[in-house]
């Protein structure tokens, strides 16, 4: 089987097999060993990559590649190496085993983003082996601790390597590009902003007793009516621009008047596709860890929860002053990690390559914009003043719950979409 795949799909496996789960707050499994299968690939290919530690194997590769015209701005193509965490007794295969079955690789990683991380290596190897170049200079990034906001990938190598960017005006990477069924026409969706996000601990405060006592002053009883508060709140629906002319498109294949729909409505009839757009349309706040106590018969003084808060662009000034309003003001709000907002026009040079190169190999596309309502290590290259975008093109099959893959159980992804991803991103460098 392994002699029939394609050089995207195992590459792809390969980087699977590598357990890089990320916990989050510094604990993970170190990146350093995918990072040096990269370094190999890479090397082999004539280029000199450069591999940075933000601490003991927290490692990210970068790589140039010399475009054909030194004139234009350098293009980064980035992924990241590290994976959420999966629990083995909940699949129905060995979450790192790269397993291949029923036409798809399944592994953690599959779709968040060790596919791309494949695609970027292949297309490129394709263009150099052919004796070809990309129109611009290439930089390519593979992140380390992306799931835990860059701290140690990202964010750190813009902070203390910049000149690893130098000349750079673009970036692409997740969470774009991969094909939805929306009432029977196959659209692409390229993302052209993501949400802010707020990673933040809320604490109780009450008094320590013994267990069997009458007592008001209980922090698990003032935390747990906090989160309850803050988890079933309804944020309203508040569309942004990019938003507004994705609600417009949809509504227009689904012979719907894009002036008086219902925004949330019509993301509903979507299916799968779903999956992300809804969260596009307003604030979310979610309850993810709680953490109280140390012993069955004592009343702690103290209980904790991390909430997950992923906001608006536009509306993150003031997203936490809000969160007080829910909570109380007796909760103390905690910011473990905070980084910004991006949107940008569905219009451009490189807009237009990524559509360009889409319709090239399925020429009924449907090309349409998206907000995506996670992050990605966009937000930390935007601080060097490099626009980003989500751009891994997968055409997919319209039954692949494709936004139930991320950070989900069975992750998988069909080889057909990788070979497909693969010939898109070729045609990509050599368009743009």
């Amino acid at each position: 089987m392994t002699a029939q795949l394609s050089e995207t799909a195992r590459v792809a496996r390969d980087l699977i097999r590598f357990d890089t789960s990320n916990r989050g707050e510094g604990d993970a499994n170190p990146e350093a060993e995918a990072a040096r299968y990269v370094t190999d690939y890479l090397t082999a290919l004539g280029l000199n990559p450069v591999t940075i530690e933000s601490a003991p194997g927290r490692a990210s590769v970068v790589a140039r590649v010399a475009g054909s015209d030194p004139t234009l701005p350098a293009l980064v193509l980035h992924g990241h190496l590290d994976v959420v965490p999966a629990d083995p007794a909940n699949w129905s295969v060995d979450p790192f085993a790269g397993e291949i079955k029923d036409g798809m690789l399944w592994g953690r990683g599959a779709v968040d983003m060790k596919d791309m991380c494949a695609m970027m290596l292949t297309s490129v190897a394709e263009l150099l082996r052919a004796g070809d170049q990309p129109r611009r200079d290439l930089i390519l990034a593979f992140f380390a601790d992306e799931e835990n906001g860059g701290v140690y990938g990202a964010h750190y190598l813009v902070e203390h390597h910049p000149e690893l960017f130098e000349g750079a005006a673009t970036a692409i990477s997740e969470v774009g590009g991969y094909s939805v069924e929306l009432n029977g026409t196959r659209a692409y969706l390229i993302q052209t902003g993501e949400k802010a996000l707020d990673w933040i601990r809320l604490r109780a405060r009450g008094t320590a007793a013994h267990g069997s006592r009458v007592w008001s002053d209980n922090a698990v009883t003032r935390l747990a009516e906090a989160i309850a508060a803050l988890g079933r709140h309804e944020w309203p629906v508040a569309l942004c621009d990019t938003t507004r002319e994705l609600i417009s498109e949809i509504a227009k294949i689904y012979g719907e008047d894009p002036e008086t729909v219902n925004a949330e409505e019509l993301i509903l009839r979507t299916g799968t596709a779903g999956g992300f757009i809804q969260a596009s349309l307003r604030n979310t706040s979610n309850p993810t860890v709680l953490k109280a106590g140390y012993k069955h018969n004592v009343i702690p003084d103290t209980a904790e929860a991390l909430v997950d808060v992923r906001s608006l662009p536009a509306d993150q000034p003031g997203i936490l002053a809000k969160v007080q309003e829910i909570v109380g003001a007796d909760i103390e709000i905690e910011t473990v990690h905070s980084d910004i907002g991006l949107e940008v026009p569905f219009a451009g040079e490189a807009v237009e390559a990524m559509i360009a190169s889409l319709r090239a190999h399925d020429p009924e596309a449907k090309v349409l914009p998206y907000l995506l309502s996670g992050g990605t290590d966009n937000k930390a290259l935007s601080r060097l003043g490099i626009t980003g975008y989500g751009f891994v093109p997968l055409r997919l099959p319209a039954d692949l719950d494709f936004p139930g893959m991320f950070h989900g159980v069975d992750e998988r992804v069909p080889l057909a979409a990788l070979d497909f991803g693969h010939e898109v991103l070729v045609d990509l460098l050599r368009r743009y």
